[in-house]
């Protein structure tokens, strides 16, 4: 197979496409954000922002695409992010147009956008977009700027009713990046892998001053007050905590925290409020 940009290169010389099939929400942000919704042929079963994008085919999960109904939409191009599916949707036989993203930083996201702008004749509109995610993450950060950086843990998942089999954001994530713009220190910067277990005990070591979790939340949409309130408590059972003598364990359920996307900029700004209360974002 063709690298991905060199295959951008090729699509972008030859007619936008006009039917595109998105294997990941973040991409299906960043083709809506584009103005490009109109094209976008089948999503994700994922894929639920825009509202309008959950209105479309969908072709299976992130990590299992459907094959068949990926074919069966015809699509001019396939976006994938480089990841597990690609092996899943590039095989020769296929004979699809396959453009791989490389979305897991904030340059990676910019790029990313860029890549789909040019391929899809927009790229003055790719950036303008990149220009006011920059101004905007810029703007985190310039309130934050000599603020005390606090420790901070995300947790993205564990088991449900319990602080067990933790997973936190480590050096490697984009949420990592996020973070520090935020004011925040990651506490788990140290781990070189994405997203990494961490056990109780090395939490309670560690110290954080803020503690967000998610790690509960399969779903984000829905989730009452009276959920994140019994998430707060589980991690009121350990009172030694830095983060829970200063009431600073927040209950999260929203798509900006892993969807690394255009909306990365109100994931900054949510940040900032959780990290720095006493700044307005």
């Amino acid at each position: 197979m063709v690298a991905g940009w060199l295959l951008a290169l090729a699509l972008a010389a030859a007619p936008p496409p006009q039917r595109i099939v998105s294997t990941a929400p973040s991409i299906t942000e960043m083709l809506y954000a584009l103005g490009l919704g109109d094209r976008v042929a089948g999503v994700t079963t994922f894929c639920n922002y825009p509202p309008q994008a959950a209105k479309k085919p969908k072709i299976g999960t992130y990590l299992r695409p459907d094959v068949e109904m990926i074919l069966s939409l015809r699509p001019d191009v396939v976006l994938a992010e480089r990841s597990m599916i690609r092996q899943a949707i590039t095989l020769p036989t296929l004979k699809l147009n396959v453009v791989e993203l490389d979305d897991a930083t904030i340059t990676g996201i910019l790029e990313s956008i860029r890549q789909i702008g040019a391929l899809c004749g927009v790229p003055e509109r790719a950036g303008k977009l990149c220009r006011s995610i920059q101004g905007g993450l810029d703007s985190v950060r310039g309130r934050t700027t000599g603020l005390p950086r606090r420790r901070v843990l995300f947790v993205v998942g564990r088991t449900p009713g319990r602080i067990e089999d933790l997973i936190a954001a480590g050096s490697s994530s984009y949420l990592n990046e996020v973070m520090e713009i935020a004011g925040g220190e990651n506490v788990m910067a140290d781990a070189a892998i994405a997203y990494a277990k961490v056990s109780l005990e090395e939490v309670l070591v560690r110290d954080p001053e803020v503690i967000i979790d998610m790690g509960e939340m399969s779903r984000t949409a829905g989730v009452t007050e009276a959920e994140k309130r019994a998430v707060v408590a589980l991690w009121n059972r350990y009172p030694n905590l830095t983060a829970v003598k200063r009431k600073r364990v927040f209950a999260v359920a929203s798509d900006i925290f892993v969807v690394p996307g255009p909306r990365v900029i109100e994931a900054a700004r949510e940040f900032g409020r959780l990290i720095h209360p006493e700044v307005k974002f």
